[in-house]
């Protein structure tokens, strides 16, 4: 591809030690990421399902840590996305049963598994499917803490060249190293599986606050390894757009 030759003489982040210690103990996750459109009262229901409900029977089920977010900037704001990281796609299809086989999710879930046609837990729910790099095959979870916010950012390339080619900028390329210099600091990488808008992927990241983001983005804009691989011939063209929100965990989320 047009990026191998030209990201493979670099100093790779696929090859150091932070690499080998992110890959050890397993293949990529799986990421479920669900996004529950909410009018009205519907999000106080939703709630209390999500955190007496849902995220424990998930975590006994072997799902996690599972995040849970509210939009502060970008589309959605009446929206919760629930980040959900599965070991396997074994995993993600168990999980119906294993939710179905517990009777301390089904005491608990009563409310939301019983809401009349003339109450709807929820107007729509949305899944896209995600398939973490296998340089970061698993989510770094800051853990739950006040004032912490997140940002989700997907980025559509126009052609599945284009689409690898972006990856490989971030999975052996290096960038994922530039981020974590210059205070990007991830949670996750993944390549989408599902979607309207295909091939993309999507990433998050975390700051203490939107001072400290505004601050790492400059600084990333600025760095010189960052400004010698952006400008390596065929990896400016390799995004063709990106959607960006601004997220607050919710006060359940264990993310």
């Amino acid at each position: 591809m047009l990026a191998a030759a030209a990201v493979g003489g670099m100093a790779l982040a696929g090859t150091g030690a932070g690499a080998q210690s992110r890959t050890a103990g397993g293949g990529p996750e799986l990421y479920e990421l669900r996004t529950y459109r909410l009018v009205g009262s519907m999000k106080e229901r939703l709630d209390g399902y999500l955190e007496r409900a849902f995220l424990p029977a998930a975590r006994r089920a072997g799902c996690g840590p599972i995040g849970a977010f509210t939009t502060a900037i970008g589309m959605g704001s009446a929206n919760v996305q629930l980040l959900i990281p599965h070991p396997s796609i074994a995993a993600f299809l168990e999980l119906p049963g294993k939710l179905a086989a517990d009777p301390a999710y089904a005491q608990a879930a009563t409310a939301y598994s019983d809401a009349p046609l003339a109450s709807p837990p929820y107007v729509s729910l949305e899944v896209k499917l995600m398939r973490a790099f296998g340089g970061f095959p698993r989510i770094e979870a800051p853990g739950p803490g006040k004032g912490r916010i997140f940002e989700l950012r997907t980025y559509h390339s126009h052609s599945e060249k284009a689409g690898a080619t972006k990856i490989g900028m971030f999975d052996t390329g290096g960038e994922i190293d530039i981020f974590r210099r210059t205070g990007l600091t991830p949670v996750f990488f993944a390549q989408d599986l599902t979607g309207t808008h295909l091939p993309s992927l999507t990433y998050m990241l975390t700051f203490p606050d939107l001072a400290a983001r505004e601050q790492s983005w400059k600084a990333f804009g600025a760095d010189p390894a960052w400004q010698r691989l952006i400008a390596m011939p065929g990896l400016a063209e390799t995004v063709t757009d990106i959607d960006n929100q601004i997220l607050n965990p919710t006060r359940y989320s264990q993310i």
